[in-house]
């Protein structure tokens, strides 16, 4: 898969119904402002909630409206071979440029397991198809190495690249050894994509972003200034964009009748929540995913408005598309009353 930006689109909802006109807009939004390419169906698009048919028709939409425009990358990963078997060949039918098998969760095949039964059946069933396995152990409870990527990448021509969420530099650099200098390695993590792409033993060639949702112009311009070694100028970027890499997991802690937790609102909550608020097609979380408490809104709220403050450029391209002033949403508590628990 080529280097560059790609954006873990989320799914729109009006109520508990997949919004496809919505998804139309956003998908045209990300074209308009550069995107080198769009995941349909990743877990930002809420996949594990999603019906296959949904699924499906999701991937077909997505895969029609960038065709010619930006690459389209399909979520097609399950923990059951035979059905990601099945997805990968919808996919490969609707014409989409890649598939994204993400590791097998819950019944937690070793490394092993996963290059043998999992990666490499649907790599050889389709060779034309770029394959690109998604390593985030924090999600699945297991792991595929980088001596079983290294050795994919060997006999599959078309498993050429990785979407790297480890969170584990060390792990990045064995990758980086066992797969070669021509493999590419993606970020899977907003925040670490700035030390991924500048770490000679990890080199890094893009990400596949959750925050570029709100942002595709400046995190392509962040990737683009890193891929031609303007150093000093995407740090600049990267700073000016951290508040948006902290909404990915917001961690609040919240009082109860048997004293306090800690409540963790994983992708996609918050940054949907932040697209309601700025007023982009979206739509809630489908269950179980819920709304937010005060306190994460509070931090969303912060995050934007320190973004507004410090570098308005970034957000003005959603202002433009959408017809929206930031400001105006980012001060009106109409606009997110809707998205919080009255209590714990």
């Amino acid at each position: 898969m080529q280097s560059g930006s790609y954006t873990a689109i989320i799914t729109p909802f009006i109520e508990n119904t997949v919004d496809y006109d919505g998804l139309d807009r956003l998908v045209d939004f990300q074209i308009s402002n550069g995107i080198t390419g769009v995941l349909a169906v990743g877990t930002t698009g809420e996949s594990p909630s999603l019906s296959w048919d949904e699924h499906n028709q999701i991937i077909e939409r997505i895969a029609k409206r960038t065709k010619g425009k930006c690459l389209c990358i399909a979520g097609t990963g399950s923990n059951n071979t035979r059905e990601a078997l099945e997805a990968t060949q919808h996919a490969a039918q609707a014409g989409v440029d890649a598939v994204l098998l993400v590791d097998p969760y819950y019944n937690g095949p070793s490394s092993l397991e996963i290059r043998r039964e999992y990666v490499a059946p649907i790599a050889a069933a389709f060779p034309d198809l770029q394959v690109i396995p998604y390593v985030i152990p924090g999600r699945t409870g297991a792991q595929l190495l980088p001596e079983d990527l290294g050795l994919l990448s060997q006999k599959h021509k078309n498993v050429s690249s990785v979407k790297e969420a480890t969170g584990n530099l060390a792990n990045m650099k064995r990758t980086r050894t066992c797969c070669g200098p021509d493999f590419t390695i993606l970020s899977g993590d907003d925040g670490m994509t700035f030390d991924m792409m500048t770490d000679p033993e990890i080199d890094a060639g893009g990400v596949i972003s959750v925050i570029s949702n709100i942002a595709p112009a400046a995190v392509s311009e962040l990737v683009r200034l890193l891929s031609s070694q303007q150093r000093d100028q995407a740090e600049a970027l990267k700073d000016d964009l951290a508040p948006l890499f902290g909404l990915v997991t917001v961690s609040t802690v919240e009082k109860t009748p048997f004293g306090t937790v800690t409540a963790r609102f994983r992708n996609p909550s918050a940054i949907k929540a932040l697209m309601s608020i700025i007023g982009m097609p979206c739509g809630g979380c489908r269950r179980p995913l819920g709304k937010l408490m005060p306190n994460a809104i509070d931090v969303v709220l912060a995050a934007a408005r320190k973004v507004q403050a410090t570098n308005p450029a970034i957000l003005k391209p959603c202002a433009d598309f959408f017809g929206v002033d930031i400001d105006q949403r980012l001060s009106d508590p109409a606009n997110w009353k809707d998205l919080v628990y009255a209590d714990y």
